[in-house]
């Protein structure tokens, strides 16, 4: 039982993790990518100039112990498991990972970017058992609000088919964008959450679903209707909040009807929100990771490495 790197360069972050099998210890590493005062992303180059820059301080913080007998590597290599599915920054990483692998000799495996997020969430909700057998997942960031049906995979660990999805914004870009409506820093998320703990009013809006997706973009043009009417900023980001719940809740209600009782796990960085975690948990009595392990991050890679690696999987963590 051995030692296994996990490497994840995503359009937010640069992430490095060490999972140690037979202590069962997970360690990682990770910095925001640098974003411009006002700005609500990067360009894919400026991505992955910015992880070429951040790769290797990450690697050596990670590394700072001394850590040598790495018995893997692994990277994600893509966004998710659909043919076609690409970005750039991805490059940054996988490419490292592969120098590691030929340097060293080490194993090499690829994954991709969702398979990782939803390894990290089942890890950091103490289920990691999850990966045994079918499950009903939600990754829900700024490149992505997809509701998945998780099935264990002989030969890449699990396997994550979309069933339901935003049909245009994705929950993460509303939250940035009505965060930078409101003057807040990007990524927005945990300002906006914050802000919308002091509002005291009371929001019911309804979600816009079809056949068990959702649209979000009318909920960027209300909140920008009530931020031109004169609304308090702190009442506009909770009505936000509360519309993401919508639709969140609707979506989920309808997996629930195609697929049954399966068990529900939420991930991704807008999973973090306190409003979101605590009306889902219960409501819907979802599974939930710590905001560290639910925001982009290497360790579901360096877990997913040492499953493939070994052939393992325990029956709790």
């Amino acid at each position: 039982m051995g030692l296994y790197l996990g490497i994840d360069t995503s359009n937010y972050t640069t992430s490095a993790a060490l999972y140690d099998r037979s202590n069962d210890i997970l360690r990682g590493e990770k910095q925001l990518l640098p974003v411009r005062e006002g700005e609500l992303g990067l360009r894919q180059s400026d991505a992955v100039f910015h992880h070429v820059r951040q790769l290797p301080e990450i690697v050596e913080k990670l590394m700072k112990d001394g850590t040598a007998d790495i018995d893997g590597v692994a990277a994600s290599d893509r966004p998710r498991q659909a043919e076609g599915s690409y970005m750039p920054c991805f490059l940054a990483g996988s490419g490292l990972a592969r120098e590691f692998s030929a340097l060293l000799s080490l194993p090499l495996h690829l994954f991709t970017h969702q398979q990782g997020h939803v390894a990290a969430a089942a890890y950091g909700a103490g289920r990691f058992d999850l990966l045994r057998e079918p499950f009903l997942a939600f990754h829900v960031s700024g490149g992505t609000t997809d509701a998945l049906l998780v099935q264990p995979d002989d030969e890449v660990v699990i396997r994550c088919e979309t069933v339901a999805c935003s049909l245009d914004l994705k929950a993460g870009q509303l939250i940035d964008r009505v965060g930078g409506m409101l003057g807040l820093p990007f990524p927005a998320g945990p300002r906006l959450d914050l802000l919308a703990q002091k509002a005291r009013g009371s929001y019911r809006p309804r979600p816009a679903l079809k056949d068990g997706c959702c649209s979000l973009s009318g909920v960027e043009n209300q909140c920008r209707g009530l931020k031109d009417r004169g609304g308090a900023d702190e009442e506009i980001a909770l009505f936000c909040l509360e519309s993401v719940w919508a639709a969140l809740d609707g979506m989920t209600r309808a997996l629930r009807e195609r697929f049954g009782p399966l068990p529900l796990l939420y991930a991704g960085g807008v999973m973090s929100n306190t409003l979101l975690k605590h009306k889902l948990s219960q409501e819907h009595g979802g599974l939930f990771a710590p905001p560290d392990l639910s925001a982009d991050n290497a360790c579901g890679i360096a877990l997913l490495c040492a499953v493939r690696e070994e052939g393992w999987l325990r029956a709790s963590v």
